[in-house]
């Protein structure tokens, strides 16, 4: 692999050094001659309570000074098996929602015409449907998606657009594919329990906390490849999947989530898929500035990226 898509060396040059990008690859807006793009979506208008994660993506390249290069677990290399760069962020207006969803559909499109896959920092969770919109017009789309909740609603405070409504709009869209989706982690209360049916109407396999805890992670994980199949896949984290004490920054913590460890086991167990991208959500620095929450983003960001690196290489292949 070509030396010239490869992060700065954290043994020679100290962490701290240099400007931030994720995971320190360089910073490459153009996206030319890559397989896979890291972004930021710097956007929180679909945010219902507490707003801030139009700030995620900073603290999560500052954070990800500290991700070093192969993962332990899996030994998978991301860097060696694909061209990867920090593409920058999507377009987004802090005074109108409607044009960034369009500004980052129009980025997403960009990056998949180019065939560059593409693996993200949100933002809230809304981001995902202008994500999918972009890569998602070949073929519907199975979703592996951690969270608290499931994002099925049909409107909140009469808007149909935003942090709670994203994977509805997507499968009306047909750009979800309901059938090949998994929905793991959902707990906590609830308008109504039609929060979640929406998923079990349309065929989704909804993995709530309590079955999480009966099936344990093997079985999650089996389920995930049986469901998925062999069709394009895109992984998408809310961080509010975790418990609270892996995420404090977030804004709908949620007690009684995924433990990293759960997360990590279960996002390494996801290598084979047809991954197509992923992204991690809902990360608000100004509820944790010291940086707890953005460092277990960049550490799920870089699990995403080393199974959709795998994936990458194996369709060219390599």
């Amino acid at each position: 692999m070509t030396t010239e898509f490869r992060p700065i060396d954290s043994s020679v040059t100290p962490r701290y050094s240099e400007p931030a990008t994720f995971m320190r690859l360089p910073w490459h807006p153009g996206s030319e001659g890559l397989d896979i793009a890291l972004s930021g979506i710097p956007f929180d208008l679909g945010s219902t309570n507490r707003a801030g994660p139009r700030h995620g993506p900073a603290q999560v390249r500052e954070m990800s000074r500290l991700i070093r290069q192969v993962n332990a677990s899996s030994k998978l290399a991301p860097f060696e098996l694909c061209k990867v760069a920090d593409v920058g962020d999507a377009p987004t207006n802090p005074l109108d929602l409607m044009g960034s969803i369009d500004s980052i559909t129009a980025f997403y499109a960009d990056l998949h015409a180019r065939g560059v896959v593409p693996v993200s920092c949100g933002g809230d969770h809304t981001v995902t449907l202008p994500i999918l919109r972009g890569i998602g017009q070949d073929a519907p789309i199975g979703c592996i998606h951690f969270d608290a909740h499931a994002d099925t609603l049909d409107e909140l405070l009469g808007s149909r657009i935003n942090h709670a409504t994203p994977f509805r709009r997507g499968v009306e869209e047909g750009i979800i594919d309901p059938k090949r989706t998994v929905q793991i982690g959902l707990r906590g209360t609830r308008y109504s329990d039609e929060d979640i049916q929406y998923g079990y109407d349309m065929g989704m396999r909804v993995i709530t906390m309590d079955d999480f805890e009966e099936m344990g992670r093997k079985d999650v994980i089996a389920a995930c490849h049986e469901v998925a199949g062999d069709g394009p896949t895109y992984i998408t984290f809310d961080i509010d999947g975790l418990d609270p004490v892996y995420c404090p920054g977030t804004g709908a913590p949620e007690p009684g989530g995924l433990s990293m460890r759960d997360a990590q086991v279960v996002i390494r167990g996801l290598q084979g898929l047809n991954l197509v991208g992923g992204d991690v959500c809902e990360v608000s620095p100004p509820l944790d500035p010291q940086g707890h929450t953005a460092l277990n983003a960049a550490n799920l960001m870089f699990e995403i990226l080393c199974v959709v690196a795998d994936a990458v290489a194996r369709r060219r292949g390599a």
